[in-house]
């Protein structure tokens, strides 16, 4: 056979389909991502062991329930909502802390565990870049995270409420006010705004503060990201009399925006009568400079990244 039989046509190789860069890219994000769900469990086995103790404390209660419902004839209807969704209103909070606290325990250790076991080097010798890596774990942070708290929610929530109707239909009582009051649909709707807006974008500087010191310090990385802020409260309570600084990082933690549900501050976030302010939210100036300083944190972290060494 002939050389010039085996060589292959060059309208064959040219029709030969070219990798993509950002398909590649995309690819290779979506394998980090993967990566860290695989190293990182308590990003869903957290929110699941939560819910689960939520679940059970909720069917110690459900007995209760025939006799709350008897006690709401002789309440003002404007306190039936409250009284019915007082234990839904619970779970959700206590799933909204619980993502705060993973959130905060993962961005700590997102980058200093991978040098502290020395995987670095085994990352570092494959195709991919530091900001893939970094971009991933922010990834993880303010998407996965909260999207699986969301769905742990709302299969928590929908548990309790097949339950409480199960104990009023064997009561013998109607079902009608519990999910009139509720509104379930509506209520997994603003649980889902305000996981994505209050504790995604909102705690953004905190977060990405976070993951750079976590990319610098050798040891104690909790210690050392508080350090600066604990310094600058002091220097400000000290020189003004004032407590701005804390009370900012305070809120920015805890998710307490009032635009995010605005009208009636004293409703809880997942109540009915809220209303969602996507306007108000998003054209508030401090959120932008928050978002900024948090992108300014993440390129400081991919730069660190390229130079930092196991500790």
């Amino acid at each position: 056979m002939s050389a010039t039989s085996n060589s292959m046509p060059a309208p064959a190789l040219e029709a030969r389909p070219q990798r993509s860069g950002i398909g590649s890219a995309r690819r290779s994000w979506y394998w980090c991502v993967r990566r860290e769900l695989w190293e990182n469990r308590s990003i869903y086995v957290a929110p699941l062991a939560i819910a689960g103790v939520v679940l059970a404390g909720f069917f110690i209660t459900a007995a209760r329930l025939p006799g709350r419902m008897r006690e709401l004839a002789a309440l003002d209807p404007a306190h039936h909502r409250a009284v019915l969704a007082a234990p839904f209103d619970i779970a959700a909070g206590v799933m909204m802390l619980t993502t705060i606290l993973v959130s905060v325990f993962y961005s700590q250790d997102a980058l200093h565990a991978e040098r502290r076991d020395r995987s670095i080097l085994f990352w570092k010798s494959l195709p991919v870049s530091d900001r893939t890596t970094v971009l991933a774990k922010a990834g993880v942070l303010f998407l996965v995270l909260p999207l699986v708290t969301f769905a742990v929610s709302v299969v928590l929530q929908l548990i309790m409420l097949l339950v409480s109707s199960a104990v009023l239909a064997g009561s013998g009582l109607g079902l009608a006010t519990l999910w009139t009051e509720l509104s379930f649909p509506r209520m997994s709707w603003l649980l889902l705004y305000h996981l994505l807006t209050a504790h995604m974008l909102w705690p953004a500087p905190i977060y990405c503060w976070l993951l750079l010191v976590s990319g610098w310090a050798r040891r104690a990385t909790l210690l050392w990201a508080a350090l600066p802020m604990v310094a600058i409260a002091g220097i400000e309570r000290l020189a003004f009399g004032t407590s701005h600084f804390a009370a900012m990082v305070g809120q920015r933690l805890m998710g307490a925006t009032p635009e995010v549900v605005l009208n009636r501050p004293d409703l809880f976030p997942t109540h009915p009568a809220t209303h969602i302010v996507f306007v108000e939210f998003f054209g508030r100036p401090d959120l932008w400079i928050g978002l900024a300083i948090a992108a300014a944190f993440l390129a400081a972290a991919v730069r660190l990244r390229r130079s930092q060494a196991p500790v």
